[in-house]
């Protein structure tokens, strides 16, 4: 629990410390990755086949850098992003990052929030990624908006001969060659 607190009292100070590797905390984020690894095992008595962190904290400069996660399992890239959604700064770091895990992770051509759900060229947009590359797509139905358009058949006209993976899954391409 020491460790944990640590840790969480270093990742809240600013918005920018999941970005920063911090030398002083190595040892406790090496400590926390492993015991939550371990107690997944214990749990589930397998090791994790994929891996996406509460708030994306898989993606910590420590965890990426230190090289805490399972090689050859599948984790969830950075959220992907249009010029002009985000900084070009914010771009590059996401792109180096999702560069580092794919050196020992599968990953996902992209990722995206549902959310915005307008205007609706931004989700066709999204969608018609998904024709020749690996789309990841994050929803909460736990939010009105995303259930309705989730259950209220509102995703269906974006789909067109396009299917919903039954799991999680990358290409098997892209797992043979760890990209």
């Amino acid at each position: 629990m020491e460790h944990q607190e640590r840790l969480s009292r270093y990742l809240r100070v600013h918005r920018l410390a999941q970005a920063l590797f911090h030398t002083g905390l190595a040892s406790s984020f090496e400590y926390v990755v492993a015991a939550q690894l371990d107690e997944f095992k214990r749990l589930y008595g397998a090791e994790p086949s994929r891996i996406d962190g509460h708030h994306h904290m898989h993606l910590c400069s420590n965890v990426l850098l230190g090289g805490l996660l399972p090689a050859g399992t599948v984790v969830r890239r950075n959220f992907s992003f249009q010029p002009g959604e985000k900084s070009s700064l914010n771009r590059l770091y996401r792109q180096f990052a999702d560069r580092i895990l794919a050196r020992r992770h599968q990953l996902t051509d992209y990722f995206f929030s549902l959310p915005p759900l307008s205007p609706a060229g931004r989700l066709q947009q999204i969608f018609s990624l998904a024709r020749q590359s690996v789309v990841e797509v994050e929803t909460h139905p736990v939010n009105q908006d995303e259930f309705q358009f989730l259950a209220g058949g509102g995703i269906s006209s974006y789909l067109e001969d396009l299917s919903i993976a039954p799991r999680y899954t990358v290409s098997e391409k892209r797992a043979a060659h760890g990209a």
